[in-house]
């Protein structure tokens, strides 16, 4: 009888253990979904694929869906323009201006 118990929490640890991994994996899908990433089916693909390689690429997934954020963006300018970028589009929209008159 003992025999059959020590089967049934092996069996049960197994199938929690099995769907726990499962589940893990899409965590950075989620987080992607909740911050309206634009990779997120990428995201979705690329946990996937990180199940079927023991979970190797799962931490950069992670870092790679919480880097966006819908209200910043990217996050790499601080909502400040890029001085060098700001200069180009003045020099572009006064050679506009000069080529229609």
């Amino acid at each position: 009888m003992l025999e059959y118990l020590a089967l049934g929490v092996l069996l049960f640890v197994a199938l929690v253990f099995f769907y726990g991994i499962i589940a893990i994996h899409d965590i950075p899908y989620e987080i992607a979904q909740h911050r309206n990433h634009p990779h997120q089916d990428a995201i979705h693909v690329a946990g996937w694929v990180s199940l079927f390689t023991l979970h190797v690429l799962w931490p950069f997934l992670w870092i790679w869906a919480t880097l966006y954020r819908e209200d910043r963006g990217w996050g790499f300018s601080h909502g400040r323009p890029d001085p060098q970028l700001q200069a180009l589009i003045e020099r572009i929209e006064a050679l506009e201006q000069k080529e229609d008159i």
